[in-house]
C-alpha cells in the first residue's frame, strides 16, 4: 500500500512540478514540530517492541 501511494506522489509531482514546493513545505512543517516527530517515532518503537514481550513472556 505504502509503494502505491509513493507511486501516486511521484506520479503527480511529475504531472505537477509546482507540487514539489508544497510537498517540501509541508514535510519541513511536520518536521518542524518535535511533539508529532516523537510520538511517530513512539509509535513506530512500540509496534517493533511487541515482538520482544512474547518472546520475554
Amino acid at each position: 500500500m505504502k509503494w502505491i501511494l509513493l507511486g501516486a506522489v511521484l506520479a503527480l509531482l511529475l504531472l505537477y512540478p509546482s507540487l514539489l514546493t508544497l510537498v517540501v513545505a509541508a514535510v519541513v512543517a511536520l518536521l518542524s514540530k518535535p511533539v508529532p516527530v516523537a510520538f511517530a517515532l513512539g509509535l513506530v518503537a512500540g509496534v517493533r517492541s511487541r515482538r520482544l514481550r512474547r518472546w520475554t513472556a
